[in-house]
């Protein structure tokens, strides 16, 4: 327990220790990964805890007696599912004799989404208690003698603070789409040039084609039969692509189903009255997430349309503001994704290491802008002085108020 001012902080190791309702009234405008309901699928089907090495270290902040804010945290005895890389890292102290593991991760567990993920209640979220969470992390941190914090896929607010505590920024680079304020898909294939228009709608003709139907099934039109097969979908897959099926169980998209409901978007893919594909989504006012795909049939285009096209015709028919489709793949940009920054902040207690990544990191940096500048100039949208003022699309007012949560 630490004391400073009029806030201290306990540490949860299990869900159970946290009433849902506390953690439900900090998170009320948060994305649906870090919701109560998702950190609870998690811990009840064990794809964290146990021999998983995600064990839960959950900061509870409070102001005297009232809990105000809540911080997901977990000692991590691998680099797994992280996202941001750092087996460099740990390679090099191993090199030296030294131990990097555990060490300190705020984060959500195999979810690459910027979020705030000091979850506060509104009347308690300030400055001052951003300052004060980032200082105990850092002393929680050496109480128990961890190696490293690293706080993944950060606020921009976050990350400046975080310098007055010789934290180390990282960035990387992920897609997103934007809703420009789009009525349909064909608006937002008006952005194209001519030639890449043409090229996205040959490739979904392709899929019609073949006898290939996508259906868009959210909330209470998702069956538990769907959900089976999404599943057999997703390890099928997992072990194709990495010889196991994969980080989250059964028990898990079991427990989404039953508790996250309202939030989630199946697509499935038939081809012939026959179900070929499906993919998983996760969505609330602030935005849409792709996160979960798997297919029984491989066909030509069929992840393009199940993880893209579909998810930007939902977000355009429900105005969600954004879609985030998930890490890496430079394919996103020929589809409309657009990069943008990702943040990390790392300390590493042992100052001769931490001298070291602040090095690399700088050099890293100047990669990755070029890397970000070159996957800018690849988006196929017309760069015209008439493309930019005269379109529709661009006339048109935009209704949707961007979040900090992405």
């Amino acid at each position: 327990m630490k004391n400073h001012m009029n806030f201290r902080y306990t540490i949860a190791t299990t869900l159970k220790q946290i009433d849902a309702k506390q953690w439900r009234s900090c998170a009320l405008s948060a994305p649906p990964f870090l919701s109560y309901e998702f950190f609870t699928a998690l811990e009840f089907s064990q794809s964290v805890g146990g021999d998983s090495g995600w064990d839960l270290r959950a900061m509870i902040i409070w102001q005297n007696d009232t809990l105000i804010a809540i911080l997901p945290m977990y000692k991590k005895s691998h680099s797994y599912g992280e996202y941001v890389f750092d087996q460099a890292w740990a390679n090099a102290y191993q090199q030296h004799q030294m131990d990097y593991y555990p060490k300190l991760l705020v984060a959500v567990p195999f979810t690459p989404i910027t979020a705030n993920k000091i979850l506060a209640k509104p009347e308690f979220d300030s400055p001052e208690l951003t300052e004060f969470v980032i200082q105990s992390v850092k002393d929680y941190c050496l109480l128990e003698e961890y190696s490293s914090i690293h706080w993944l896929f950060t606020t921009g607010s976050q990350q400046k603070l975080a310098e007055n505590h010789q934290y180390c920024y990282r960035k990387s680079v992920q897609f997103q789409w934007q809703n420009l304020g789009f009525n349909c898909f064909d608006d937002f294939l008006a952005r194209f040039t001519s030639r890449k228009r043409k090229d996205i709608r040959k490739e979904r003709r392709r899929l019609l084609e073949k006898e290939v139907v996508i259906k868009r099934l959210a909330s209470d039109q998702i069956s538990a039969q769907d959900m089976d097969f999404f599943y057999q979908c997703y390890c099928q897959t997992y072990l194709k692509r990495s010889g196991h099926t994969g980080y989250l169980t059964r028990r898990f998209f079991e427990q989404i189903y039953a508790n996250l409901r309202p939030n989630l978007l199946l697509v499935v893919a038939e081809q012939n009255s026959i179900p070929v594909a499906s993919a998983l989504y996760l969505f609330n006012d602030s935005g849409l997430y792709g996160r979960y795909w798997g297919a029984l049939k491989e066909i030509d285009g069929l992840h393009f349309e199940c993880c893209y096209y579909a998810g930007i015709e939902f977000a355009i028919q429900h105005r969600l503001p954004t879609f985030n489709p998930g890490t890496q793949g430079e394919h996103k940009l020929l589809r409309g994704f657009e990069p943008i920054y990702c943040e990390s902040i790392h300390h590493l207690i042992e100052p001769a290491f931490h001298a070291a990544v602040v090095n690399y990191v700088e050099q890293e940096h100047r990669a990755i802008e070029h890397y970000f500048e070159q996957t800018a100039a690849v988006v196929p949208f017309k760069k015209t002085q008439s493309d930019s003022v005269d379109s529709p699309i661009a006339k048109r007012p935009n209704h949707h108020k961007m979040t900090g949560n992405l």
